[in-house]
């Protein structure tokens, strides 16, 4: 996946934390998730993609994908999107 793929997802994800009203947040390392609410991992994760875009005009391709496959499986795992949808968005177009 080359770096306009990665922005093209990450605006896809942006776009639904905006959809969903979620605020930029983040979350401290060392305390665990609530279990009554999604808000407080949504909104570390959206905070996240303002990093990544960083790591990527810094060339930290690596931690950038990292980053992506934590967010991806809060998506997942928060039933934003089905392992296919989050699948699809990484595939290349043809």
């Amino acid at each position: 996946m080359d770096k306009n793929k990665v922005r093209e997802v990450l605006s896809l994800y942006r776009q639904k934390f905006e959809e969903l009203n979620i605020e930029a947040k983040d979350f401290p390392h060392l305390e665990s998730l609530p279990s009554d609410s999604l808000t407080p991992s949504l909104s570390h994760c959206l905070g996240m993609l303002a990093k990544m875009e960083v790591f990527m005009d810094e060339n930290r391709m690596e931690k950038t994908f990292r980053w992506l496959g934590f967010i991806q499986g809060v998506l997942w795992t928060s039933r934003l999107y089905t392992l296919e949808e989050l699948k699809n968005h990484s595939r290349p177009r043809e």
